[in-house]
């Protein structure tokens, strides 16, 4: 019998894993048996467990904090952002997040990280005050409009610098990532859903822009609630955690 003195154990290649808004349920974790230290897992948006600032939410983030595997998410229409805002800012990855503690991590909009060897650009948010404000069909940065006045009081809607800094993140990495990661989705696959929250705002425009714009692989989004396989390059993520690089037929 051969021995196994001297054999070292292969080992783990970290894995990004997606899945859709949790609203803070502990439940979905239950569903990452599969992660190993060093993996990441992605959530599109309405993260939820950043709520009230409260001695059980602080004790909650601990937990999620403690995970072997990275918990990293984008924001999502439903957060408190006061609260979420009032965590450091903090540079990693490549891009900038938000930290909130241990291994968890808010990922900005408009940012572009490297984790385990594959890009991925992240842009959270959404909402429908801006569905009267139109964005033109353009990777130029000047071409994004400014804001109507009364958006500021609306943070959930993406600002007109977090705009722009998605595509000059995007220009740094010469127009290519592999992963686009956000709560909402491109416009024309919002209209291809037919879904009653297809919503028609400059966000899901602009994720037209990006996906038009750039060279990716595929992109995950959550504002839908639904897990489906819209094209080969777009997933609408729900309570399913799968391999960002998983093999999937299309209509599974």
């Amino acid at each position: 019998m051969r021995s196994l003195q001297g054999l070292k154990m292969k080992k783990h290649e970290p894995i990004i894993y997606i899945t859709g808004d949790t609203h803070g349920d502990l439940a979905r974790f239950k569903k990452c048996k599969m992660l190993k230290k060093g993996d990441f897992l992605l959530i599109c948006g309405d993260f939820g467990f950043i709520w009230d600032g409260g001695k059980k939410e602080k004790a909650i983030l601990k937990w999620l904090g403690k995970r072997k595997y990275h918990v990293l998410f984008v924001d999502g229409i439903h957060e408190n952002f006061n609260e979420l805002n009032s965590y450091p800012e903090q540079e990693w990855g490549g891009g900038n997040t938000r930290f909130i503690t241990g291994n968890l991590r808010y990922l900005m909009r408009g940012e572009v990280f490297t984790l385990a060897g594959k890009t991925v650009l992240t842009f959270g948010g959404g909402g429908r005050l801006d569905d009267l404000i139109g964005v033109n069909a353009s990777n130029n940065t000047e071409d994004v409009p400014a804001l109507a006045p009364d958006a500021s009081a609306h943070p959930e809607i993406p600002k007109e610098t977090e705009y722009r800094n998605g595509l000059k993140a995007l220009a740094k990495h010469n127009g290519r990532v592999d992963y686009i990661v956000s709560h909402e989705a491109p416009s024309k696959i919002a209209e291809f859903l037919e879904l009653p929250n297809s919503d028609k705002s400059r966000a899901n425009a602009y994720l037209d822009i990006l996906s038009e714009s750039c060279s990716f692989e595929r992109l995950f989004f959550g504002h839908h609630h639904i897990n489906r396989v819209v094209t080969p390059k777009y997933y609408a993520l729900f309570d399913r955690v799968m391999r960002a690089d998983e093999k999937i037929m299309h209509n599974s």
